[in-house]
This record gives C-alpha cells, sequence and structure tokens, in this order.
C-alpha cells in the first residue's frame, strides 16, 4: 500500500514524501492517526501542485536545518555514568540523555530527532541528528566510568644527583 505522509516518522519517511508500508500498518495506524493519506493518482498530483507552491518554502526549512547543524559540527559529548565492575552500565544512555548533554552545550535538540541505539557498556558510540531530510548529523558520544581514574600526566619530578658529603668519612667493609 502506498501512503503519502502528512508528517516526519523517524524510521519510515518524511512529510509529503510517498513510501510503501504494509496494508495493516496503512489502514489501522497510519490513516486513522491522520499521519498520512492513501496515495492515490488525485493524491499524487494535489501533493505536486502543493510541493511546487511550497518550493520556496522548502528550501528556507532546509537553509534552517543546515544552519542549526552547522551549530553541531565538531561537537563531541562525554556522557558520565555510573558502571558496574564489568562495565556495563547501571541503566543505560539514550537519545533524551543525549539531548539533555546537548542542551547543558547551549544547543537545543527535540529528543525524537536523534536516533541510536540504547548504549549499556562503556565506550565510543555516535548518535544520529536528523534535522531535515537531506541534513544529519552524526555527534560522537564517548560514555566513561563515574569514577574510573583520569588519565594525567603526573608533574615530572627531577631527582638531584647524589652528592657525597667530604666531612662524612666512608667505611670500606
Amino acid at each position: 500500500m502506498e501512503i503519502i505522509l502528512k508528517e516526519d516518522i523517524i524510521g519510515l519517511g518524511y512529510k509529503n514524501e510517498i513510501v510503501s508500508v504494509k496494508d495493516g500498518y496503512g489502514r489501522n495506524y497510519l490513516i486513522p492517526q491522520g499521519k498520512g493519506v492513501i496515495a492515490s493518482v488525485s493524491a499524487k498530483k494535489v501533493l505536486a501542485e502543493n510541493l511546487r507552491q511550497q518550493a520556496h518554502k522548502l528550501a528556507a526549512l532546509k537553509a534552517e536545518a543546515e544552519k542549526k547543524a552547522e551549530a553541531l559540527a565538531g561537537v563531541a559529548l562525554e556522557i558520565v555514568a555510573k558502571v558496574a565492575a564489568t562495565g556495563h552500565l547501571y541503566g543505560s544512555v539514550n537519545a533524551a540523555i543525549v539531548a539533555d548533554e546537548l542542551a547543558k552545550k547551549g544547543i537545543e535538540v527535540d529528543r525524537k530527532i536523534i536516533t541510536m541505539h540504547d548504549i549499556k557498556k562503556v565506550g565510543d558510540y555516535e548518535a544520529v541528528v536528523h534535522f531535515h531530510k537531506d541534513v544529519e548529523v552524526k555527534v560522537p558520544v564517548k560514555v566513561v566510568a563515574e569514577n574510573a581514574p583520569v588519565e594525567t600526566p603526573a608533574p615530572a619530578v627531577e631527582e638531584a644527583p647524589a652528592v657525597e658529603s667530604p666531612e662524612a668519612p666512608q667505611e670500606e667493609a
């Protein structure tokens, strides 16, 4: 069944896109929820006309999304979490936590446009932020243990060479 989406649905498609879905998903969920309509010949013609008229608005939305994406360029997150002795996290790091960490850096991002697998171990991962159907940003996420020893170089202490004092007689054995 072909459906014209009326809103962005992560994992399926973006607004005004024609997608193929299983009949039950289209009939029982997308259409009753108002998230899509059946892609009939007349609906496709109406969609084409609407897209032609809204081309400049879509270009402005894409430019705004690219501007937001530039703010995320070069941003890397380090999330501190409680970790068991085995290296597994107590709980997990998910899109909501990534959105909170970005907010702490002054970048407001809705958690619903972030896709990633739940992180359950310490390590380096990647979260994808979908600003627009053509604009996606990959944000590196590093999960570290809360009480892990911080690797800082120890201050260099120079040892003075041992100097023999002339007053102390040395005994030979």
